[in-house]
């Protein structure tokens, strides 16, 4: 009699089957003298579509919702369905004594076997392959210890529970908004308060009022002092008083250190990365997007076996794990890391609780690196940098803690207070595994402008007494602006959506590219921002389901479902009545949805105005009628206009200020007069003063045009 295996996929079943020995090679499993393992080919089922319980729901009608089914039906997806036969065949051999689950250690990967076994009515015993790394070590070790199957049952129901309130609300909530106001509008459990978040940093951006400030500041001699105010921050909105406060303390001439305090600091090492914590860290070193650093992260651990288990939501290891510490020291010690590395291993390791806690490990402990030699040279170059983060993260959890020296000094001018911090290393500890590259900027989440005081900034700072009398050298007035919130960074966004508790390490990527791809927020640079639809999506929504708090909520309760501290039954009947409730509001409003999308272009089949809609293919123009299907790709249409400084043909565009020309390589616009069509030079030549001056006009079209035009109504 054999055990079947079911991995998640082929490239983890080749390496299971390799590893038990499987050596008979079918084309979609392998067989050996003990084992058969086969794969699924991500989910093989899924829940059942609103038409596989009524024909009706084929053609969208708001009239039909809300579409809640007594019982969940699942089906055998189509892009699938051969590998699944495959699996079925193999459940109902005779031979087959008992299946052993070897998806992912996770709530998806119970839930991706458990519909399998579901479907194929699976009756005998079954055991769960659960391992953190994908080395022949960890899968041995894994196979000798495995666990009874039914021990992850909560965490199937979790899963379920997850996965039919997804559906539940993501199907009705879309269905309704998109009959009702006839476009596609999604929304969902998770990614609608996403969007709602970002909406109100950006309506707060929109709010803010720029004021201009002054700053004063003294040189001492070798170091500079900051007047602080009473308000404590320095900044002074009235230039009359800035200009007093600075002439005062410009005749003061002489200051002195009236306050002396030094310390020394202890810096621990940071914790050990987490999947949301090292999104954030490439984000913010490497621009990687969340969805990036997951597939790198994920070739890493499957391909490369060079880390451990990457959805993860710990940032602790286990205590069983000690043992295996100075292996993984021992097999990533070469080039960078060979050093420090090899310097740990003489000695005894550190190990405190800011590195094992078993407390603190749920399913998976934190990242880290395995025994897999590693080579360098077989990683791609985004691969070695995430690696690179990985394996310097972890050199730094056993060295000693940071240690400096902190000075603060408060010196007086003329019965005026003045500051000034300095900052000595003594000892570098654990950054040294970093080489000097640690960024203590990057560490610190959103940090506002506004609240990076003058007076709060490290410097170097001379041998000082208490008492000491300094020579004013000179007094400095700086003037800014107040700046308004920044907007959302993928790796601030992840920290927010953590917070909230929206989404799970494991989904968050995912669904900021489902907010992408659906129109309603755009990559701008580093940062993110809402776009006109998600804007009015938002708006038309119900406030509950924009509200964080609700879906964290949720979160919790299927956490304590997966605990087994909480009811499958009471969760899901709260679904059900928020989804009657969710599309009840949408049935009822009187809200209006306008197009953010319409250009000033016309069908030529029926004269209505058409729509840019993005795809993957590029941009597309559509028919904003709805009786009307005309849609054709959007082609550059190129003038016979060269551009003035490269000297290329400019595109031919039409916008709310008439015709104009286009050069988006270079920025420049010139806009053609009303009769024929010849372009303005005089306007692309101040055009191009102001860029070379470097004078700032904005950099939107709509800036560029509404300077053109006003520079020649002054004419």
């Amino acid at each position: 009699m054999k055990s079947l295996v079911l991995a998640e996929k082929p490239s983890v079943g080749r390496e299971i089957a390799r590893v038990l020995g499987c050596r008979t090679s079918h084309k979609q499993y392998f067989e050996g003298p003990d084992y058969v393992v086969t794969w699924a080919l991500g989910h093989l089922v899924g829940l059942a579509e609103p038409e596989d319980y009524d024909k009706k729901y084929q053609t969208w009608n708001l009239e039909d919702l809300p579409m809640i089914p007594q019982k969940m039906k699942l089906k055998v997806l189509r892009e699938s369905s051969h590998q699944f036969k495959v699996v079925q065949q193999l459940c109902k051999r005779q031979d087959i004594k008992e299946l052993i689950v070897a998806t992912d250690a996770a709530r998806e990967g119970e839930l991706l076997a458990r519909w399998v076994m579901e479907m194929v009515k699976w009756n005998k015993p079954f055991r769960r392959l659960w391992i953190s790394s994908q080395t022949d070590k960890a899968i041995k070790e894994g196979f000798r210890q495995l666990k009874p199957g039914n021990q992850f049952d909560r965490l199937y129901e979790s899963a379920r529970c997850r996965a039919e309130a997804d559906w539940l609300i993501g199907l009705n909530v879309t269905r309704a908004l998109t009959c009702k106001f006839e476009t596609p509008l999604s929304a969902g459990r998770v990614q609608t308060p996403t969007l709602a978040m970002m909406m109100s940093r950006e309506q707060e951006i929109k709010n803010f009022r720029s004021e201009e400030y002054d700053t004063i500041h003294v040189d001492c001699g070798g170091f500079e002092a900051v007047w602080r105010g009473a308000n404590g921050d320095g900044r002074i909105f009235n230039e009359q008083s800035a200009q007093a406060t600075a002439a005062k303390l410009q005749n003061g001439r002489q200051a002195v250190v009236t306050e002396l305090k030094k310390s020394t600091k202890s810096e621990p090492h940071p914790l050990a990365y987490d999947l949301t914590e090292l999104q954030r860290d490439a984000n913010r070193r490497y621009g990687f997007s969340a969805k990036q650093t997951s597939n790198v992260l994920q070739r890493l651990y499957e391909q490369h076996k060079l880390v451990t288990y990457p959805r993860t939501d710990s940032r602790y290891l286990s205590s069983d794990m000690v043992g295996t510490l100075k292996e993984r020291l021992s097999a990533m010690a070469i080039g960078p890391y060979a050093a420090v590395a090899k310097s740990l291993m003489r000695g005894s390791l550190s190990v405190t609780k800011r590195i094992v806690d078993d407390s603190k490990v749920t399913d998976h402990h934190a990242i880290i690196p395995t025994d897999e030699p590693l080579r360098l040279s077989a990683l791609s170059t985004d691969e070695r940098k995430l690696y690179d983060l990985i394996a310097r993260r972890y050199l730094a959890l056993f060295l000693p803690a940071a240690k400096y020296e902190q000075v603060a000094v408060t010196i007086e001018i003329g019965g005026e207070r003045l500051f000034a911090k300095g900052r000595t290393m003594l000892d570098s500890g654990w950054r040294q595994a970093y080489e000097g590259d640690w960024d203590d900027a990057s560490s610190n989440e959103e940090q506002e402008h506004d609240n990076q005081s003058a007076w709060n900034k490290d410097q170097r700072l001379p041998s000082l007494t208490q008492g000491e009398k300094l020579a004013v050298k000179r007094v400095m007035t700086r003037r800014d602006r107040t700046k308004p919130p920044a907007r959302y960074t993928e790796a601030t966004l992840l920290t927010q959506m953590e917070k909230h508790g929206l989404g799970t390490p494991a989904t968050r990527a995912d669904i900021i590219e489902k907010l992408v791809s659906s129109d309603t927020i755009e990559r701008q640079g580093a940062s993110l921002q809402p776009t006109g639809k998600g804007e009015q999506l938002i708006r038309l929504t119900s406030e509950q389901l924009r509200s964080p708090e609700l879906t964290a909520r949720w979160e919790r309760e299927l956490e304590r479902i997966a605990r087994g501290e909480a009811r499958t039954s009471s969760f899901m009947n709260q679904i059900r009545d928020m989804t009657e409730q969710l599309v009840k509001e949408v049935k009822t409003s009187s809200a209006e949805y306008k197009p953010h999308n319409l250009t000033n272009r016309h069908c030529p089949e029926c004269g209505s105005r058409l729509m840019e809609r993005k795809s993957k293919r590029g941009t597309r123009l559509i028919c904003s009628s709805k009786s009307c299907e005309y849609k054709r790709s959007d082609e550059k249409q190129l003038s016979n206009r060269r551009c003035p400084q490269c000297h290329k043909k400019m595109e031919f565009k039409i916008g709310k200020a008439g015709k104009y020309v286009q050069c988006l390589a270079c920025n420049i616009t010139e806009k053609l007069e009303e009769g024929g069509g010849k372009a303005r030079k005089h306007e692309t030549r101040n055009l191009i003063k102001k860029y070379e001056k470097q004078e700032s006009i904005g950099n939107s079209l709509g800036d560029l045009l509404k300077a053109a035009m006003a520079k020649q109504e002054e004419k």
